[in-house]
C-alpha cells in the first residue's frame, strides 16, 4: 500500500526538479541574449546628446564717475573682452 504512493510522489518529484532546472536554464539564456543585445545596441548607437551652454558668473561691471570698470572673477574671460566678443543687454526694471 505505501508503494502506490511512493510512484506518484516519486513522479511528482521528478517533475517539479526538471520544471526548476528548465525554468532555471531558460532565465540564463534570456539574460544573455538581453545582455548580448545591449552590447551590440551600445555598439551602434549614436549619443545625440546636446550640450546645452548655461550663463556663468565670472565677473563684474561698476560705473563710478564716468569711468566704467570691470572686476572678473575667471581670468580665461580676460581674452575674449580683450577681443571684444561679448553682448550687451539692457535691463529696465
Amino acid at each position: 500500500m505505501n508503494l502506490d504512493l511512493l510512484i506518484p510522489f516519486g513522479i511528482l518529484l521528478a517533475l517539479v526538479i526538471f520544471l526548476i532546472y528548465s525554468r532555471t536554464k531558460f532565465e540564463k539564456d534570456i539574460v544573455q541574449l538581453y545582455e548580448e543585445k545591449l552590447k551590440e545596441w551600445k555598439k551602434h548607437s549614436t549619443s545625440d546628446e546636446k550640450k546645452e551652454s548655461s550663463k556663468e558668473l565670472v565677473g563684474l561691471v561698476f560705473k563710478k564717475d564716468y569711468k566704467v570698470s570691470v572686476e572678473l572673477f575667471d581670468e580665461n574671460v580676460e581674452r575674449t573682452l580683450k577681443k571684444g566678443k561679448f553682448d550687451i543687454n539692457n535691463f529696465k526694471g
